[in-house]
């Protein structure tokens, strides 16, 4: 495994404490993403809009999510399952399978959310709708408004478990 692989300019490949996995952190933002980058990191965050006020981050996203809950989630049971006894690295494994047929076209987001979610936006294939800051836990908010529209996360970790996000809006 070559760490030396070549990065558009302006990135630099880290190492998760908490998972292990490789992700890639934009020098200038400081923000962070799962999936190797193909372009020069962006200077401004939020990766623009439409024309004049400062190129800041949204105020609000749309988002899909899968959620996989384990026995150490805040609340172990959904309405797929009343006990959740899997381990968190089971959840890990379950979300990295699911990801993979995402990014492989072997699957939708939205069909994989209405088999597997442990959240009841699974009846909306994941689309938890509109939010703002300070409307979802840390993590997931932080990752959610990284990420760019059309963007598939990485696994994030909240207390309510593990989850893959797309950006919609």
């Amino acid at each position: 495994m070559p760490d030396a692989e070549i990065l558009p300019e302006g990135w630099e490949k880290r190492t998760s404490r908490s998972t292990g996995l490789s992700y890639y952190l934009n020098v200038h933002t400081k923000e962070s993403q799962w999936d190797q980058p193909t372009e020069p990191a962006s200077k401004s965050g939020g990766g623009g809009g439409s024309g004049g006020s400062g190129g800041d981050a949204p105020d609000e996203v749309q988002c899909l999510h899968l959620l996989v809950k384990h026995k150490g989630s805040r609340r172990p049971s959904s309405w797929r399952e009343e006990n959740i006894t899997r381990t968190k690295e089971e959840a890990q494994l379950l979300l990295e399978v699911y990801r993979n047929k995402i990014v492989h076209q072997e699957a939708t987001f939205d069909e994989l959310a209405r088999s597997y979610s442990d959240c009841s936006s699974a009846r909306r294939g994941g689309d938890l709708g509109k939010f703002g800051r300070g409307q979802m836990q840390a993590t997931f908010e932080k990752a959610a408004f990284a990420l760019n529209v059309g963007q598939l996360s990485g696994i994030v970790d909240s207390d309510s478990g593990l989850h893959i996000i797309q950006r919609k809006s």
